[in-house]
């Protein structure tokens, strides 16, 4: 049985960007993975904006920390960096992959960066820093299912 595709978002710390991401998510019948702690409260009105009601259809799994998240994690983790040294179009994608976003405003730490088994970047014009984060999740989640064969039926 083929594994499904996952997301996990590391101590993310905007509420209204993991909303937008629990919506995708939702609508790919993808799983989210939440490793704590959070910038914000759970509970947060911004969250449930963004998310409207399809943040109550995505499923999503709370880690209390990166020890809890990683001794389950079930598949290759793949880091979406600005410090990969893979673009993301030239990276084989597999089922059951974990695509691993950092935080907002410090990404990962070190120890986290060097247990991915894939760092990848997003191609981006010169002088620009990053793109949101519930856009790149938009964008890697579009290619990696499309070369998986892993869009909802």
């Amino acid at each position: 049985m083929k594994r499904a595709m996952r997301l996990a978002l590391f101590q993310p710390d905007q509420a209204g960007n993991v909303g937008a991401i629990l919506r995708t998510c939702a609508c790919f019948g993808v799983p989210v993975d939440v490793i704590l702690p959070c910038g914000f409260a759970w509970s947060d009105r911004g969250l449930k904006r963004a998310g409207m009601d399809y943040a109550e259809r995505a499923t999503v799994t709370a880690h209390a920390d990166w020890a809890a998240f990683i001794a389950q994690a079930p598949g290759r983790l793949v880091l979406l960096t600005t410090k990969g040294g893979v673009r993301f179009d030239e990276a084989q994608f597999r089922p059951g992959d974990i695509l691993l976003m950092g935080s907002e405003s410090a990404g990962v730490p070190d120890p986290v960066h060097a247990r991915a088994d894939l760092r990848v970047r997003i191609p981006q014009a010169a002088g620009t820093r990053s793109l949101n984060i519930a856009v790149a999740a938009g964008i890697a989640l579009a290619e990696s299912l499309r070369q998986t064969n892993g869009w909802p039926k």
